[in-house]
Formats: structure tokens, C-alpha cells, sequence
């Protein structure tokens, strides 16, 4: 019985890494078909979607902001747009018109990318439950064995 056990134990053990080296090896082959398939403006758009939704991008923008701001209104260095600072409102459209569909576009392959992942999970999920399935085929194949086993000794009594 403790054999049957250590068995059992060591069976999970392997199933187990197996199922982990599957994923790292599939992780691997997905960056390296991103970084085959990326092209350089998709990696740049990338850089600036990442930097765009960072709190380094919001704290160096709300710095900028209030530098303007504090510059133009107390006239630090002379109103180079004084208020309602039209060429700040400029500054931002601009920033807003160029940053949207680049992000956008780094969104969309995102999602491109998840939706391969979800599919390889799939492919997973469906062996591990080939492997369960098949798991339970044997332990009913052994309670039944171990119920002939039982009627047999109960039928030398």
C-alpha cells in the first residue's frame, strides 16, 4: 500500500512538471514569434503605450503642466502663453490626437496575443483533463480489482 501511495505521489509530481515545462517552453516560443513578428514600429508603439499608462508618464506630465502653468502666470520668464494658455490646449490636442491610436494599436495586439494564449491554455487544460480522465480510469479499474479481491477472500471464509 505505501508503494501504491509513493507511486500515485511521484505520478502527480511528474505530470506536474511536464504541464510546467509545456507552458515555459510554449511562453518561450510566443515571445520569440512576438519578437520575429513585431516590427519596429509596433515595438516602438508598444514603448510609448507602456510609458503613456506609467505613473512616471503621469508625474513628469503633471510637473510639466504645473511648470507651464506657474511660469505663464506669474511671469517668471515673460507670458509666452499667457492664459487661457491657447498653445498648452494645442500642446495637449496634439499629444491626445497622436497617443490614442498609438496605444490603441498596442492594445489590439495585446489582445491578439492573449487570444493565441487563451487558445494554448485551452490546449492545456484539455490534456490535463485527458490525463485526469485516464487517472480515474485506473482507480476504478483498481476498485474494482481490489472488489473481486474482496469477494474472493470473503468466499474462503
Amino acid at each position: 500500500m505505501p508503494d501504491e501511495r509513493k507511486y500515485v505521489k511521484d505520478y502527480a509530481k511528474r505530470l506536474q512538471r511536464v504541464i510546467v515545462d509545456y507552458e515555459h517552453t510554449i511562453a518561450e516560443h510566443l515571445n520569440e514569434d512576438y519578437l520575429k513578428q513585431t516590427k519596429w514600429q509596433d515595438k516602438l508603439a508598444d514603448r510609448i503605450a507602456a510609458f503613456g499608462g506609467s505613473w512616471s508618464f503621469i508625474i513628469m506630465f503633471a510637473t510639466f503642466l504645473s511648470a507651464w502653468i506657474l511660469i505663464n502666470t506669474l511671469n517668471i520668464l515673460g507670458h509666452f502663453d499667457p492664459p487661457p494658455f491657447i498653445l498648452l490646449n494645442l500642446i495637449l490636442s496634439f499629444i491626445a490626437a497622436f497617443q490614442a491610436p498609438i496605444i490603441m494599436m498596442s492594445q489590439n495586439r495585446q489582445t491578439a496575443r492573449d487570444k493565441r494564449e487563451s487558445i494554448i491554455d485551452f490546449a492545456i487544460n484539455y490534456k490535463a483533463e485527458l490525463e485526469v480522465d485516464d487517472i480515474q480510469e485506473h482507480l476504478h479499474r483498481i476498485e474494482s480489482e481490489m472488489a473481486q479481491i474482496k469477494l474472493l477472500l470473503q468466499s474462503q471464509r
